[in-house]
């Protein structure tokens, strides 16, 4: 099974992603995971990639078309995988495609997570971000046991700069401008699966089983 998690930032398609990925043993591959781990590994591509980061700029389709492609042809994912925040625009899934069809695969379902605006704002101003192993929790969804303090290492939660309202509102419009073609072109190929996730966590957890293993 090979699937895509595709949504705005803060609609849950990370988290829906590491539990459908959990409970199916599908590798659950995050290119923003990916990205971070080339970087602290001080690989080529991820040196590459730092200079962009660091400048506050996007890291070009075609270095993280590398790293995701470097992952997918390893021996971890020959069974399938979920892709969680990749592609993030036409060119990228145009290139994903030529990849799988020259491992004679291909991606079987697309799922398009959507939620009112009101709804991600809630979500993303509660994240909280740890320092050092980069666990995320929520001040009302997935509190730390210890107030402030990461379970998984114990360092300290921080709330990231751009989690404020106002900048979320601008993040969400520009996704919706970048990946409009992108919806378009998975929906044309009969693959895409909208999930409506404005409610809880546990009902859209059952409508992605439901459409991953149909009985």
């Amino acid at each position: 099974m090979r699937l895509v998690f595709l949504g705005p930032p803060g609609v849950g398609k990370g988290t829906q992603a590491e539990d459908a990925g959990a409970s199916k043993n599908i590798p659950h591959i995050s290119s923003g995971d990916l990205l971070r781990e080339a970087v602290e590994a001080k690989t080529e591509t991820g040196l590459s990639a730092k200079e962009y980061i660091e400048k506050g700029l996007l890291v070009p389709d075609e270095l993280v078309v590398k790293i995701v492609v470097g992952k997918i042809n390893t021996e971890y994912c020959k069974d399938g995988f979920i892709l969680d925040g990749f592609p993030r625009n036409l060119s990228q899934a145009e290139i994903l495609d030529e990849t799988l069809d020259g491992l004679e695969q291909k991606i079987d379902k697309v799922f398009y997570f959507t939620a009112f605006e009101e709804v991600i704002i809630k979500r993303l101003t509660g994240r909280r971000v740890c320092n050092s192993c980069g666990a995320q929790y929520h001040e009302m969804f997935r509190p730390p046991e210890k107030d402030n303090v990461c379970d998984e290492c114990g360092s300290e939660l921080f709330k990231r700069k751009d989690d404020n309202p106002e900048t979320i509102s601008v993040r969400l419009k520009v996704y919706r401008e970048q990946t409009e073609e992108l919806i378009d072109y998975y929906r044309n190929k009969g693959v895409l699966v909208e999930i409506n996730c404005n409610g809880k966590i546990s009902e859209i957890q059952e409508k992605i089983q439901k459409e991953i293993f149909p009985v």
